[in-house]
């Protein structure tokens, strides 16, 4: 596949940089990335995704937008309220470039529709705001085999991690939560509060990190990270970085 002159032009800024080039631009524009959850993560990542070059998008989210939505979703607007997110995103989407492909859900994601649902993305970027669906996109990550980037915020705190439970010696979300939030039990933005720019900030480091996954073989940006977690924190501000380990007894991703 080679770009056209006008998507050449569109990406020059990328193709420029030695560490993505013009094969790391083609990768991108041959990536399917699925986009669980279109909120605070959600919506900037994509954002920055397709501005990326990223040619499919599968974007899956059952909620609609509120008004107390825009102070960080930052795709929608005052007229998208009381439709739905997908509805919206996608729309979003065709405004700014008309050459990406897009498929849209408004199912509510569970442990029985999420395989279904991902199946042949070549990475999930999962930004939902609980444990349960959060475990059951990382358990559907691992039987798919598909890399998963699982970000989360609060308040003014976030982190953004890449997982690969399928590979020897990765581990997968679940490895670092643990079972014991199977339940839909988070704190929510609207009982805890949340600094739009936090939302943001998270939202765009995960599209980076994301580009990473995508790149990997491809060019020397391609360094997935796997198994590390990042943790923003927009109070100091700074950044620290943890390392999962693979726990070999997890239901989600140890071996049989």
């Amino acid at each position: 596949m080679s770009l056209s002159p006008a998507r050449l032009d569109r990406f020059a800024r990328h193709i420029v940089l030695p560490e993505i080039g013009g094969a790391g631009q083609v990768a991108l524009a041959h990536a399917h990335v699925a986009v669980i959850g279109l909120g605070g993560i959600g919506s900037p990542a994509l954002q920055y995704l397709a501005g990326a070059g990223i040619g499919h998008f599968t974007l899956v989210d059952d909620d609609t937008v509120d008004a107390s939505n825009l102070q960080r979703q930052t795709i929608f607007t005052t007229r998208d309220i009381g439709h739905g997110k997908a509805t919206s995103a996608r729309r979003w989407l065709a405004n700014f470039d008309e050459a990406l492909k897009v498929e849209i859900s408004d199912a509510r994601i569970t442990a029985d529709n999420a395989g279904g649902l991902i199946e042949k993305a070549d990475l999930v970027l999962d930004g939902t705001d609980n444990f349960a669906t959060r475990l059951a996109v990382s358990d559907a990550c691992v039987a798919e085999r598909i890399p998963l980037l699982s970000a989360a915020v609060g308040r003014f705190q976030g982190q953004v991690g890449a997982f690969a439970g399928h590979l020897p010696g990765q581990p997968c979300y679940r490895c670092f939560v643990g079972d014991a939030f199977d339940a839909e039990d988070c704190d929510t933005c609207a009982e805890d509060g949340m600094l739009g720019a936090m939302a943001g900030w998270v939202g765009t480091f995960a599209a980076m990190q994301a580009t990473r996954v995508l790149l990997q073989g491809v060019s020397s940006f391609g360094e997935p990270d796997y198994g590390r977690l990042h943790i923003l924190d927009g109070m100091k501000p700074g950044m620290r970085t943890l390392t999962i380990a693979k726990d070999p007894a997890c239901k989600g991703c140890a071996s049989p």
